[in-house]
């Protein structure tokens, strides 16, 4: 548990706190979570992570954002609920794809590269995460660099940070061990 959480951490030299730090690249991923906690709450992860996505895209160091999340049940939609917000924002409702099948930030990542076809790009998420993300990219070939959304305090976050610990654990089994693939595949999208 300990060697991959330094591992994956090391991949931090990939991400950047500053849209200026990072090379311009046709598209972008913006990974989901849910818009709203349960007791009716906003998620800051969530409303952070579309702050920094549309100010990556009206920067214009992206051209298309694709947002990847949970679409398992009629009333959640997390890629929609992202399009409409960064539409919002100023982003072009016709440069933001849908990833509808993104059910784990492994599935998103490899299905950028196998459905969507990109071999470069930008993860856009909370640090603790681009990391893990950047790691699975490069591991599968996809040159990607993250830009770190702005984190959330301590006590808000701890439970997250806790559970980050154990996700990179899998995430180093997945890769290396179990070679685990996206729950979904598919026809290729050009995008």
């Amino acid at each position: 548990m300990a060697a991959a959480n330094i591992l994956i951490s090391s991949y931090e030299k990939y991400t950047f706190n500053s849209v200026s730090e990072l090379k311009p690249v046709h598209c972008a991923i913006l990974l989901g979570t849910s818009k709203w906690l349960k007791g009716g709450k906003r998620n800051l992860y969530y409303q952070y992570r579309i702050v920094a996505a549309a100010e990556l895209y009206n920067s214009g160091k992206c051209k298309k954002i694709i947002v990847s999340g949970d679409n398992g049940t009629m009333q959640y939609n997390e890629p929609m609920t992202m399009k409409r917000d960064l539409v919002k924002m100023g982003v072009k409702w016709d440069d933001v794809i849908c990833d509808y099948a993104g059910f784990r930030t492994l599935d998103s990542i490899i299905r950028f590269k196998e459905i969507f076809g990109q071999k470069d790009g930008i993860v856009v998420s909370q640090k603790f995460h681009n990391t893990r993300a950047v790691y699975i990219g490069r591991s599968y070939g996809i040159e990607l660099s993250g830009l770190n959304a702005r984190d959330v305090n301590v006590y808000y976050g701890f439970k997250t940070k806790i559970r980050e610990i154990f996700s990179k654990t899998m995430c180093l089994l997945d890769v290396h061990l179990f070679y685990t693939q996206p729950r979904f595949l598919g026809e290729q999208i050009i995008i």
